[in-house]
């Protein structure tokens, strides 16, 4: 068998270790009834199309406000540093919550993410993120608009229509940076912000 060539500057870059986000939690009784719920809807899915989707158990529901970036061997200072920094800056007064709908964001015909959303319900969701956003923009981060407010229930389901859901519902008065242990299902509070505008 021939040897593999090796180019220097070539080489494949080490796979990332390490992500960085800005997230809102719910309280515990409403993580735990929107864990319920994923888990109905995977059991439903599986008795329906033989599917057998991945729950996600209710310490780890959450709405991503902002990814920051996945990284190979421990997480840059210089972007934590900056990420607080913008975080400090936001003052926002708190808001409730509300998702009232089921949706995919699988792709036919392949599985993907069963997520909750909402109309609405999510406008103080938004408002976080765009004063967020506008607040990382000026300590140097890159921006990046794209935003869909969402709760992801379950991975590993097919394609479906979204639909009205039982209103999952909380009072939001913080947000938080998390540092995530990519493929170890750990996700780290490096720091907690109030919401007191």
């Amino acid at each position: 068998m021939p040897e593999q060539l090796w180019l220097p500057g070539l080489e494949a870059p080490p796979p990332p270790t390490d992500g960085l986000f800005f997230a809102v939690y719910p309280d515990a009784n409403t993580a735990a009834g929107m864990a319920k719920f994923a888990q109905q809807l995977c059991a439903d899915t599986r008795e329906r199309s033989g599917v057998r989707g991945k729950a996600i158990a209710a310490n780890h529901l959450h709405v991503t406000l902002r990814h920051l970036g996945n990284f190979a061997g421990g997480l840059p200072a210089d972007v934590v540093e900056a990420a607080k920094r913008a975080a400090v800056a936001v003052s926002m007064a708190p808001f409730t919550v509300e998702f009232d709908a089921v949706a995919s964001f699988a792709k036919r015909p392949r599985l993907g993410p069963a997520v909750l959303v909402g109309e609405h319900g999510v406008r103080g969701l938004q408002a976080l993120h765009d004063a967020l956003e506008a607040s990382l923009r000026e300590d140097g981060i890159e921006p990046d608009a794209r935003f869909t407010p969402h709760v992801t229930l379950a991975y590993g389901m097919p394609w479906i229509e979204r639909r009205p859901a039982e209103p999952a519902c909380w009072n939001v008065r913080e947000f938080a940076l998390m540092h995530s242990l990519l493929g170890r299902t750990k996700h780290i509070v490096l720091a907690r912000w109030p919401l007191v505008g």
